[in-house]
């Protein structure tokens, strides 16, 4: 078995603790960050630890609505193989949302001799650690994540709305950042999900109304592990759509579901941290430390050719667009929201950076091996960032490559991209784009209703 495995006894005290349990839910996050796999008997929980639950590979060849990629050369082509998925460490957990009955534990895809997966992501961000500790630094990571809480029931039109305020009955059309009224209209729900996450062991923090109705964000506090951190966000995102569907209504990651509101994203903030146990970024000015400039310039270096990592579907690039907290160029500062990478106002001992581009709806597993894969790129290429940008970051003549804001061009900047290549290896990267060009042809094949009312009837 696997070092990074869990062993049995650690279930076997969970259920001993938890005799109610009957079913285990057995997640495996795909590509895209949907979870799959199996709810299994309790019982049969060892033979999980001991042998593993059978998956095919193709799982990582999934689209949005899991159809099979074939290109991607998972599928048919290796006979859509099963491989072993071992339960990860400290993944086994209560599930209050669906019962005492019901568990959940999380696994990862490995070949038959023990090697991890290579197109398994959080396999990915493991090698991407690993390269920091080979260098005396471990990445100390937190994820901030913004998502919305919608109606069960459509428009007439099939699009999403604002669910009705378990308050006044109302559905909220205004925005209002950090309003206390509109927390307090949602405070049972948000308080259920807080408590979930306890119950879980995700180190939920903060809870904000963000700028859409019924628009919200959760920080999840910095923990040393980076694949930690990624299972926490994993978790999080099912808890809140379990604890919303409790209350009769849905909550999506979706990066833009309104034209016309604010989008949602995530943001990963990063300190590294030596073999002692001291942040390495550490100092009096935000911008000044020579490691903390040399990771800001290889995020920003790296960023275009990450851009389908970061914005991986459709609708990531509607998101996109000026004067909306999503940058638009690889730039950075401090303490300015307006920026790609932020150094947020701390004392010297909490100095980090933090990534704010990507989409709600992004694999943190990939997101968070792209940044520190950029980072771990400018610390040992030795790059120098530009000098900080200062004031409106939206209306500043930048000197540097706009980010890409089209997805098939996103997709061919990451295909090509040699410093991925040489990061992720060549096969991971020939599956991601392989898989991303399939779901975007697939996607484009679709005649949508917007079609048939602008065109059907004049042309």
């Amino acid at each position: 078995m696997p070092p990074e495995t869990a062993p049995f006894e650690s279930a076997e005290a969970f259920l001993a603790a938890r005799p109610e349990v009957r079913c285990v839910d057995l997640l495996l996050p795909d590509m895209n960050g949907i979870l799959r796999g199996k709810r299994v008997e309790a019982a049969d929980l060892r033979q999980i630890y001991d042998k593993g639950l059978f998956l095919p590979g193709s799982m990582f060849a999934l689209d949005a609505l899991g159809g099979t990629i074939q290109a991607t050369g998972l599928g048919f082509d290796e006979g859509d193989a099963d491989r072993p998925c071992l339960p990860v460490a400290d993944s086994l957990w209560p599930c209050p949302w669906l019962g005492p009955e019901i568990a959940q534990l999380q696994v990862s895809m490995y070949e038959h001799e023990g090697t991890p997966f290579y197109g398994d992501p959080r396999h990915l961000l493991g090698r991407m650690v690993e390269r920091f500790r080979a260098r005396g630094m471990n990445p100390v990571v937190a994820v901030e994540l913004e998502f919305y809480f919608v109606d069960r029931e459509r428009t007439p039109g099939g699009c999403a709305q604002a669910p009705r305020s378990p308050l006044t009955g109302r559905r909220e059309h205004r925005t209002q950042i950090n309003s206390m009224i509109d927390l307090d209209s949602v405070s049972p729900i948000l308080r259920e999900i807080v408590d979930t996450c306890r119950e879980q062991g995700v180190p939920a923090g903060t809870a904000l109304s963000e700028y859409g109705p019924s628009q919200w964000e959760v920080n999840l506090r910095h923990v040393q592990d980076a694949q930690l951190a990624c299972d926490h966000a994993i978790r999080l995102k099912r808890i809140v759509k379990g604890v919303a569907l409790r209350h009769g209504m849905e909550a999506t990651f979706m990066a833009k579901p309104y034209r016309d509101m604010a989008g949602s994203g995530t943001h990963v903030h990063v300190s590294l941290l030596d073999d002692a146990g001291r942040n390495v970024f550490a100092s009096d000015g935000e911008t000044d430390h020579p490691l903390l400039r040399r990771a800001a310039a290889g995020l920003l270096a790296t960023m275009p050719e990450a851009m389908a990592l970061f914005a991986p579907n459709a609708n990531s690039y509607r998101r996109l667009r000026p004067e909306a907290y999503v940058p638009l160029h690889p730039t950075w500062a401090g303490n300015n929201r307006g920026v790609a990478v932020r150094v947020p106002l701390s004392g010297p001992e909490d100095r980090r950076l933090e990534h704010r581009v990507a989409g709600a709806d992004v694999n943190p597993y990939l997101l968070t091996a792209a940044v520190l894969g950029g980072m771990l790129h400018g610390l040992e290429q030795g790059l120098e960032p530009p000098p900080p940008l200062e004031g409106n970051a939206y209306t500043q003549r930048v000197d540097a490559e706009p980010l890409p804001t089209d997805w098939a061009a996103a997709i061919a900047r990451f295909d090509s991209s040699a410093t991925f290549r040489g990061l992720f290896g060549e096969d991971f990267v020939d599956l991601y784009a392989t898989l991303k060009r399939g779901e975007l042809e697939d996607f484009a094949s679709y005649v949508s209703p917007l079609e048939y009312a602008w065109y059907l009837a004049p042309l």
